[in-house]
């Protein structure tokens, strides 16, 4: 394999990882241009193994996505809608109780909520969502709400970003997701989501909450009109405030899919990118506990395939996603614990079933 790497012009990103040297940003663009997905996946497994040895990790988790209504509307995103708009919904605090009521019969550990931006709803509606789940079950780990989201939520409040983060906190906020990162790029964000949370805010927003004590994931959006130079921007911007606040626990490659948006003449992300995206990151963010493998988004044999470059999560159950399947995934919206398990065993890695956190709850030997 020597060869293959130094044929595929990789000598010198090979020896950096077998001493532990960081990547530079160069060393990212020329995986991200390379086609040797063989080469690239070999290196992003070296880096994996050290990391993770041969855990990969799953959770049992809940969906629940309170509200579609939005005000932001971003090409890219086939869930929002205007208030009165056709498909255009909003649960009241009993119907998401409802939803966690409805699973109380299942290991459930985490309760995954996100929504759009509300033109509407109060800020306290927002702490009761919170005080109504954990009334429900106390026990739940609640990561909820992107950054976008928490923004939004301050303004509402007439709060600082940390003070409105400390009242979810106490509502029962356990974590934040990470999504709404998008492509931080000032011209991707012009062009696609010119009303969303600039990207250099959402960093900030995600540093607060770290020091908050609040961990949160980070994503990327790739596959749409975003160059090579902006996703390596994305994951420097990333690393740079992980550097800083170690508070990521995973990054998560988000695939783009564009039936049903503003830039449906897009064509859906080829294999080729959905792994490369997953080993790259794994090779860049040395300082990022967990790479994601999200079946969601690429599909539960791409994400198993996915675990030999780079990724050692496939993060969990989900129970009823719908923001990637109204924009056209294929994908189940929900996957059995049992089924997770056999992926990983296939792969010849050892099943560990998680929590948020990554505290080790059972491990499948």
């Amino acid at each position: 394999m020597k060869n293959n790497i130094r044929n595929a012009g990789f000598g010198k990103i090979h020896e950096k990882i077998i001493e532990g040297q960081r990547l530079s940003f160069e060393d990212g663009l020329n995986l991200y241009k390379s086609n040797d997905i063989l080469a690239i996946g070999y290196l992003a497994n070296l880096v994996r193994k050290k990391i993770s040895g041969e855990n990969v990790y799953f959770i049992y988790n809940q969906h629940i996505n309170y509200s579609n209504i939005c005000t932001n509307l971003c090409k890219f995103c086939a869930f929002g809608r205007e208030k009165g708009a056709d498909l255009a919904y909003e649960m009241s605090v009993e119907q998401v109780k409802e939803k966690v009521r409805q699973r109380l019969a299942e290991p459930i550990t985490e309760v995954h909520m996100v929504g759009g931006i509300h033109p509407d709803l109060p800020f306290e509606y927002y702490i009761e969502l919170l005080k109504g789940i954990k009334e429900i079950n106390s026990d739940l780990h609640i990561q909820a709400f992107t950054c976008v989201e928490i923004a939004h939520f301050a303004d509402l409040a007439g709060k600082p970003i940390d003070e409105t983060l400390g009242l979810l906190m106490e509502a029962g906020l356990g974590s934040l997701p990470g999504g709404g990162a998008e492509v931080f790029s000032p011209r991707i964000r012009q062009l696609t989501c010119e009303k969303k949370l600039p990207g250099d805010d959402w960093i900030k927003i995600a540093k607060i909450a770290h020091k908050q004590g609040l961990h949160t994931n980070a994503t990327m959006l790739y596959g749409h009109i975003e160059t090579m130079e902006e996703r390596m921007e994305h994951l420097q911007a990333l690393r740079q405030a992980q550097d800083e606040t170690n508070g990521f626990l995973a990054f998560i490659p988000l695939s783009f899919h564009p039936a049903n948006t503003r830039m449906s003449e897009l064509s859906r992300t080829t294999g080729m990118d959905d792994l490369k995206n997953v080993a790259v990151a794994r090779l860049f963010l040395d300082n990022f506990p967990h790479i994601k493998a999200y079946w969601v988004m690429i599909g539960p044999q791409m994400a198993q395939l996915a675990l030999n470059f780079g990724a050692d999560d496939l993060d969990g159950t989900v129970k009823e996603e719908v923001i990637t399947h109204m924009a056209g995934a294929e994908t189940d919206q929900a996957i059995g614990s049992n089924t997770l398990v056999r992926l990983i065993k296939e792969v010849g890695r050892i099943p560990v079933q998680r929590d948020t956190l990554y505290n080790v709850l059972q491990v499948y030997k």
